[in-house]
Formats: structure tokens, sequence, C-alpha cells
């Protein structure tokens, strides 16, 4: 429905079916128990930033889009920390950091040409933000996490990539015809990847020899 509004260019379809779209995956990480645990919670403060942003970017200006790569920025501070509950194995997150770095400095230089001067640093701190939640991710994963949550960080950096396209590059085809999918796709996965409390049994996985030692 979002997607068919916004190729009709139906504003009012596009601002309903977009906020009804977003509350839908905060509902889905309340709806299998996120805010029974830490890690939950974060993710689900992550979402409602989310939430934010989408409801920002409906905006047509410069101004509008960078109060949304804000509410995008903290969503993705948001998520960080909540990866970082699980915990971070170090190999996976350097490895992935190394992957994600490269592919994002290709990215913003690709970028750069067409983004103003006054957008330039915004547009270049959450491209490095995004690179270290995606990282995270993979290192949340490494550390004991679900794989819903890399999963859902990737399709999430990849709508990213649509939105910075959409809004700077303005290609012929439309980029959010595939952005949408990854970004409401990435979201739902974190949103699901809150029903296991993974936090705490990861936390419990790695102190349980410290304890018996005692």
């Amino acid at each position: 429905m979002l997607v068919n509004s916004q190729l009709t260019q139906n504003a009012v379809g596009t601002i309903i079916s977009k906020l009804l779209a977003s509350t839908g995956f905060v509902c889905a990480a309340l709806s299998v128990g996120a805010l029974r645990t830490r890690y939950g919670k974060l993710v689900v403060a992550a979402l409602v930033l989310s939430w934010a942003g989408d409801a920002f970017l409906l905006g047509s200006s410069e101004g509008w889009f960078l109060a949304g790569l804000i509410g995008f920025l903290l969503a993705h501070c948001m998520f960080l920390v909540a990866f970082a509950t699980i915990g971070i194995d170090r190999l996976s997150f350097a490895i992935a950091s190394a992957v994600t770095l490269v592919l994002s400095t290709i990215v913003f230089l690709w970028l750069k040409p067409y983004v103003s001067n006054e957008m330039v640093w915004p547009v270049g701190i959450y491209t490095l933000v995004i690179s270290m939640m995606v990282a995270a991710a993979f290192g949340a994963k490494g550390s004991g996490g679900t794989v819903l949550i890399p999963a859902g960080a990737l399709l999430f950096y990849l709508s990213d990539l649509s939105v910075a396209a959409g809004q700077f590059v303005q290609p012929d085809f439309p980029n959010f015809v595939w952005g949408l999918p990854f970004y409401y796709g990435g979201q739902v996965l974190l949103a699901l990847s809150t029903r296991t409390p993974v936090s705490e049994c990861a936390a419990e996985i790695r102190t349980q020899p410290s304890r018996n030692a005692m």
C-alpha cells in the first residue's frame, strides 16, 4: 500500500500507510514481550525513534530530511547500545566493520557531489554510525545473539542507501520500490529479535565460569 501510494503520488495515502506501517513494527516488538528484557526495551526505544524519523521524512524540504536523519541517527545509536547488552564478539565485529566501512566509504564518495555543503557532515556522521550499528549487530550474533539481529540491521542499512539515493541523486528508477520493503522487513526482524531474552541468556553464559570459580 505504501509503495503504491508513493508511486501514484497519493500524499494522504502515503502519510496514513507509512505511519501505520511504522506503528506496526513497534507493535510487533511489544507483542512478543520486548518490554520484559533490557535488550527488548532498548530495541523498542530504537523503533520509536525510527517511527519519529519516518514521520519527519514525510516532509519534502531539506530541513525535514535533516530532522529525519537525526531521528534515525539516534535510532541506530540505540540499536548499537541494545546489541552491546548481548555482548560483542571482537572478531565478528572487526570483520563486519572492515566490510561495512569500505562499502560506506564508496557510497559516501558517490553521494558527496550531490550533497549540499551544509549536509556533508551530517551525512558523513550518519554513514559512520550506521556502519558501526551493522558491525555491532554481527558482533552480537557472534556473542550468542539471534541471526535476526544482523539480518535486520543489514536490511536497514541497505534501505538507507535507497533513501539517500532518492534524496540526493534522484535516479529515474524509484528506489523506494525496493528500499521500503527492505526497511520494514529489517525493522520487523529487529522487533522479533526481542522474542527471546537474548541479552540475559548471553550474559548468563558469559558469567557462569566466574561464578563457578567463586
